[in-house]
């Protein structure tokens, strides 16, 4: 019998138990990298933006894998313009064996998953970035062995990387505070479903203005560009609004002596973090950038194997 599909589109697809054996798969990927598991599939890489880490390290492990990626960009794979996301969807589907979707709506990357034949992962959206946070917090349970009871701090613009992490902590135990101006706090459906799971888990949950307060014994500070993709024109705005929430040495003095630094990248230097942080001995910046490799090859397998 034939897999049922199953996409991944949010942290909130995922169960805590199905977190956890990601997490241990994971561990095994990054021990011996290379398996035959995708001989003969082939994967397809749709961008609407520009992509770095997400490109590299899907195709890298795809090839890891034993499969064949592609990327597509707009220019062959324009969703909703060139053809109808549900025609792409339904012939994409007939030659490729998943698809990863990198898009600025998230109810495209949705519309992708309800027409697919094949499974969908959200490479990003404007909502969510769901392989970047399971990379984040596989990292801090690298470092420090458990994630239960320990507390991130976010620090600036409450988009998509904090709508995922917010969905994660919350989900395992792990405290989260999000420091950011009035105005700039993340998705309330999502803030409410953090609140919640954190009923159930122990973990509390907090969005303030004030960053001094926030990072004062934090295990973890993590931050993100002011602005993102498509907000360019709000650049100038923004590092004014913000710029109390640049993680510098006088913050991370607040925190623990061993807190984790954290950026998703790509950095503005100067802005939302210094280099003396993101160059620090506590930044676990590049370790999370590996990491996207090994979350992603394990979340590829699980939904080939339609588990």
């Amino acid at each position: 019998m034939p897999v049922k599909k199953r996409d991944f589109l949010s942290i909130s697809d995922l169960s805590v138990e199905e977190i956890h054996a990601l997490f241990a798969r994971t561990e095994e990927l990054k021990k011996s990298r290379f398996l035959d598991a995708f001989k003969n599939k082939a994967v397809g890489l749709i961008f609407q933006k520009p992509s770095l880490r997400t490109r590299v390290s899907f195709q890298v492990g795809v090839w890891q894998l034993g499969g064949q990626c592609m990327s597509l960009s707009p220019a062959e794979v324009n969703i909703g313009v060139r053809e109808s996301i549900k025609d792409a969807a339904r012939t994409l589907s007939r030659y490729l064996d998943l698809i990863v979707a990198r898009v600025f709506k998230h109810r495209e990357v949705e519309e992708l998953g309800q027409y697919s034949l094949v499974p969908v992962i959200n490479g990003l959206s404007d909502s969510y970035h769901p392989c970047q946070a399971l990379a984040d917090i596989f990292t801090v349970k690298e470092k420090r062995g458990s994630v239960n009871g320990l507390t991130l701090v976010y620090l600036g613009d409450g988009n998509n990387v904090c709508n995922s992490l917010l969905q994660i902590t919350s989900m395992l135990g792990m405290n989260m505070k999000v420091a950011c101006p009035k105005g700039y706090a993340p998705n309330k459906e999502v803030l409410e479903f953090a609140q919640a799971q954190g009923k159930k888990t122990g973990a509390t949950i907090m969005v303030t203005q004030d960053p001094k307060d926030a990072v004062r014994g934090a295990d973890v500070l993590y931050t993100d560009v002011w602005a993102s993709m498509g907000q360019e024109r709000e650049a100038a705005k923004r590092a004014k609004i913000f710029k109390k929430y640049q993680i510098n040495k006088e913050l991370m003095g607040l925190a623990k002596n061993n807190a984790l630094v954290m950026h998703c990248l790509p950095a503005h230097r100067g802005a939302e973090i210094t280099d003396d942080c993101l160059d620090s001995p506590n930044s676990v910046v590049f370790d999370e950038a590996e990491n996207r490799l090994h979350v992603q090859k394990a979340i590829m397998l699980k939904l080939a194997e339609g588990r």
